[in-house]
């Protein structure tokens, strides 16, 4: 894999600085969308090599019923295997109701996420598709595993899907998110994901939301999740960090994921692909990029992102 890259000074994972935060979504949100089950082995290999590459966060899986997402079934196991050694990464997982916290509790205190995350969206349409609930009906089902996840002293992500366009009823009016964000906060929760699910923001569509979502609530407390289904999702994240001063973004290694329920949609943002673009633009993630490239290698799952189809990679000055 070395001879791929040229112009490598030194690892960009020594640097001690770093600009923005990269959550490492692909052993959940990437690979509920692969059709091949992936072995819980494979899993945890995967997960170890992206706790090497220098990601700040990685969500591990999702507590959700094995009917629903198979791929998902290994969650608790996966949990118990994992590692740190010292190294410092915090473990996040999806928990859809007080079922899951309840797995979520049935682990080891030290096994454990850090932090637990709820999912709803800012389409009605696709929020029944998805999880079966009206908006309200899961804000008022998230009330409960918010309380109970702060009173465990976890820390608690919320997701909003179709923030910006959906599938089934088009472009979503801003007002829409703000106001469930408001939701979402005043429950307790202590971060929100704004997520473009079927990639379809442009960079006028991010300015938009982003410009009201800036005039009501700390930018420190929102991360970005783009989809790179159109090719906007890298300029989508240039936007929202140089205008509007958002740090933490959501990235999956290979490009891996879409939306099962959110026809045509394409794979996260990719880790390596962002990265990529973040640092050769001065922008410290403190990520290594080969290593990340290396973790995608293991799953035997075709990469689908634009750094994975280049022979040979001139990099940016690691220095």
């Amino acid at each position: 894999m070395a001879d791929r890259f040229e112009d490598v000074t030194k690892s960009r994972s020594r640097s001690r600085r770093k600009d923005v935060i990269i959550v490492e979504v692909s052993p959940r949100d990437g690979l509920q969308n692969e059709k091949e089950i992936v072995p819980v082995e494979l899993k945890e290999k995967f997960i170890r090599k992206l706790m090497e590459s220098g990601v700040d966060e990685i969500e591990v899986g999702s507590f959700v019923s094995p009917k629903v997402v198979p791929q998902m079934k290994d969650t608790d196991e996966l949990f118990l295997r994992i590692e740190k050694n010292g190294i410092r990464v915090k473990f996040s997982a999806l928990v859809p109701n007080l079922r899951g916290f309840e797995r979520v509790m049935n682990l080891p205190a030290d096994k454990r996420p850090e932090k637990i995350a709820v999912f709803t969206a800012a389409s009605e349409t696709f929020n029944r598709r998805n999880i079966g609930m009206t908006i309200e009906e899961s804000l008022r089902v998230f009330k409960d595993v918010i309380m109970e996840a702060k009173r465990n002293r976890f820390e608690v992500r919320a997701y909003i899907s179709t923030a910006f366009w959906c599938p089934f009823e088009g472009k979503i009016p801003p007002v829409r998110v703000i106001k469930i964000c408001e939701e979402l906060f005043s429950l307790g929760a202590d971060e929100i994901s704004i997520a473009d699910t079927i990639g379809r923001a442009s960079p006028s569509d991010t300015r938009e939301l982003l410009s009201d979502i800036a005039k009501s609530f700390d930018v420190s407390k929102i991360a970005m999740h783009f989809h790179a289904t159109y090719g906007m999702a890298i300029t989508d994240a240039f936007v929202s960090y140089e205008e509007f001063g958002v740090r933490r973004f959501d990235s999956s290694a290979g490009g891996l994921g879409g939306c099962p329920f959110a026809p045509g949609a394409r794979g996260n943002i990719a880790t390596e692909d962002l990265v990529f673009a973040f640092e050769s633009s001065g922008i410290k993630t403190g990520v290594d990029i080969k290593k990340i490239i290396d973790a995608v290698s293991c799953l035997q799952i075709h990469p689908r992102s634009s750094i994975s189809q280049i022979e040979k990679i001139i990099m940016y000055d690691a220095s």
